[in-house]
């Protein structure tokens, strides 16, 4: 494969996992804990019960493990670029995509660091008593909370960085 063919690949893996992490980090905070904030107030509703057993749990999977195939893509597109190191060093031509590289690195962290050990407790993967669960739910969404006001800054950053995507 030539070298434009698989920076296009690149790019397009990169953007695709991308749209698919971002996506689901504005579900959760924007549908899916307001919609379980709801539930749990409806006393004659059926509460939270199928988004916690069966919508979160898949959500969750996509959610991280598009985050980390975002990351990866990114890092490989940097590196056949030979922009890594500037990037991460935050090097005056690559400073807005280090920036945004970063960010992301930041938010990566928070998805696998704080976000999903947490929801393992919350959705009762893990054993956690209720004090555990109430802790781990305001650690999880503290960290989600952060990761969705710092996509809109990585996303305008890594966008200055990447050039065309065709």
């Amino acid at each position: 494969m030539e070298l434009q063919s698989l920076l296009a690949l690149e790019r397009w893996i990169h953007f695709l996992s991308g749209v698919a992490w971002i996506g689901l980090l504005y579900y959760f905070n924007f549908v899916q804990v307001p919609a379980i904030a709801q539930a749990n107030a409806d006393k004659d509703g059926p509460g939270p019960a199928a988004i916690n057993k069966y919508v979160a749990p898949r959500a969750l999977l996509w959610f991280r493990w598009a985050a980390v195939v975002t990351w990866l893509s990114g890092a490989a597109l940097l590196l056949s670029q030979n922009r890594f190191a500037d990037a991460f060093l935050l090097q005056e031509a690559a400073r807005g995509i280090g920036i945004g590289a970063w960010l992301g690195t930041i938010m990566l962290f928070n998805v696998w660091v704080l976000i999903w050990p947490n929801q393992k407790k919350v959705l009762g993967m893990v054993q956690a008593t209720d004090e555990e669960k109430n802790k781990a739910r305001r650690t999880a969404l503290l960290a989600s909370r952060t990761n969705t006001m710092l996509s809109i800054p990585m996303l305008l950053f890594m966008g200055s960085g990447h050039g065309q995507l065709f």
